[in-house]
């Protein structure tokens, strides 16, 4: 079981995808932090120690977001897919990778492809 914070740039029923899933998973909308800034998002996720995944591709900036000084990201790129395909290409990752060995990685997925960034 994973504890993760959802960016609200992720169809809200993830959320439930996740949950069947058997994860603990938040949202950035269920936090009231709808338009917050990149920093103010972070923080609420390190404070909760959570895995964030997000479609923002400014957190796969390693250099700012270096692999082990965090719990964890997952930066979606998977270009103009429908909601519901985002939520079944989440759950796929989910039900599909060693998820919980993500922890203090980053990890970029595409449409078929997976990055894991480890610490080092």
């Amino acid at each position: 079981m994973m504890r993760i914070k959802l960016d609200e740039n992720l169809p809200v029923a993830l959320s439930s995808r996740m949950r069947e899933l058997g994860h603990d998973a938040d949202t950035v909308a269920e936090e009231r932090l709808v338009g917050s800034n990149d920093e103010t998002l972070w923080r609420a996720a390190q404070a909760d120690e959570r895995f964030f995944i997000t479609q923002d591709l400014g957190f796969s900036d390693a250099r700012r977001y270096p692999a082990g000084s965090h719990f964890g990201i997952l930066v979606l790129r998977l270009g103009n897919l429908r909601m519901i395909e985002i939520v079944e290409r989440v759950a796929e990752l989910f039900q599909t990778e060693s998820v919980e060995q993500w922890a203090r990685c980053c990890v970029v997925a595409t449409q078929s492809k997976v990055r894991v960034t480890r610490p080092q």
